[in-house]
């Protein structure tokens, strides 16, 4: 799958098969669906899993909270759109 596909299938009612769990948890975001998104970002215990808890930390309002898991990711605080963070992240999950 690429961007454009991922992308396009938000416009469906259930995330594609075979997406990893952040990739769900980012294309549950993308349908705004923040507390399916968080349920499932908390559970990766990865550095990955850490970057998109703190990108939806910091899409929620909770500067703090995200500033945690951006250092948790060992990688430095966006401050771009939102909208730039959540593409950037898709990107990098698909590979």
């Amino acid at each position: 799958m690429n961007y454009a596909d991922f992308e396009a299938s938000l416009a469906g009612a259930a995330p594609p098969e075979g997406l990893s769990e952040l990739l769900r948890a980012l294309w549950l975001d993308g349908k705004g669906d923040f507390d399916g998104a968080h349920g499932i970002a908390q559970e990766v215990d990865t550095a990955e899993g850490a970057r998109v808890h703190a990108y939806l930390h910091r899409k929620e309002g909770d500067a703090s909270n995200a500033q945690y898991w951006y250092r948790r990711a060992g990688c430095a605080a966006q401050s771009g759109s939102l909208r730039d963070e959540w593409e950037a992240l898709v990107r990098r999950l698909l590979g």
